[in-house]
């Protein structure tokens, strides 16, 4: 007369064949004979699908595997809409993953897995809706194709990790040639502004220097002829003071001449002498 329902059941109680009612976990009355409890496990549950062969867009055999996670939210479809719900569902499990993989090519399957556990996903959940079953969530175990292609993908890997191993080397070696070049230019152009700034300060300390000559010979020329006019010398004594002066411009390599222009009288005597010095030479 008494049934134990547990925490994660559901009880289907049947009356003389008839579906009577659905009883929660607990205490369950039922009359003998009459009646019967059915336990339906509400928790969620696995179906593992077997291995099998699935060929291809490009005509690849692969053996693929899968597991679908599933629970049962309505106790009473699960039960009177499906004879074997565990083999239905890896049967169709089974039918979908062939449909799938049979539209991909072999490197599409391999980097689509989470496409094709999605799309398995809602059909299944689609199908088995009127099982009173949703099914939460299916993953590929593994995809296996053939010994040869295997082989053929481990060959073109290792080509392609080589490939880009000895692209990245010549990018080192690239940068690093770039680097040095761009290095020698700038130490190039350093030097380049060094000199040209050594030059500019040689030639400013040059100008000053004739600069500062020349301001010292106009002053001293200034000095003769303040002293000159100041003591009031004859013509003859102003002619040696101008060749002395003279003299001293010359060696001085000097190639410029101050005249005042009071001295127009001394000009005369200066030609003169000048007349007499060279036909003494």
């Amino acid at each position: 007369m008494f049934k134990i329902v547990r925490p994660w059941e559901k009880g289907l109680v049947e009356r003389l064949g008839k579906y009577q009612r659905t009883v929660d976990s607990g205490l369950t009355i039922y009359i003998p004979f009459m009646e019967r409890v059915v336990k339906i496990d509400m928790r969620e549950q696995v179906v593992d699908v077997p291995p099998q062969a699935v060929i291809t867009k490009d005509n690849v055999v692969v053996d693929v595997d899968a597991v679908v996670y599933y629970e049962v939210f309505n106790p009473v479809k699960v039960t009177y809409n499906v004879a074997d719900f565990y083999s239905a569902v890896t049967k169709l499990a089974q039918t979908s993953l062939r449909n799938l993989i049979g539209d991909l090519a072999l490197d599409e399957t391999l980097t689509s897995r989470e496409i094709i556990n999605s799309k398995l996903r809602a059909i299944l959940d689609e199908a088995t809706d009127k099982w009173g079953v949703k099914v939460t969530r299916v993953e590929l175990q593994r995809i296996d194709p053939p010994q040869d292609v295997t082989q053929a993908m481990h060959r073109q890997m290792k080509a392609e990790r080589n490939k880009r191993a000895t692209i990245l080397e010549a990018e080192g070696k690239k940068q690093s040639q770039i680097l040095e070049a761009e290095g020698h230019k700038q130490s190039a152009i350093l030097n380049a502004e060094g000199d040209a700034n050594a030059i500019q300060k040689m030639a400013e300390a040059e100008k000053y220097r004739e600069i500062t000559v020349a301001n010292g010979e106009a002053d001293a020329i200034k000095s003769v002829f303040a002293a000159i006019k100041n003591s009031q010398p004859t013509p003859e004594l102003i002619a040696i003071k101008y060749l002395e002066t003279l003299q001293h411009m010359a060696n001085g390599k000097s190639s410029k001449v101050f005249i005042p222009y009071e001295a127009s009288e001394i000009l005369s005597s200066l030609a003169l002498l000048g007349e007499v010095w060279g036909k003494d030479k």
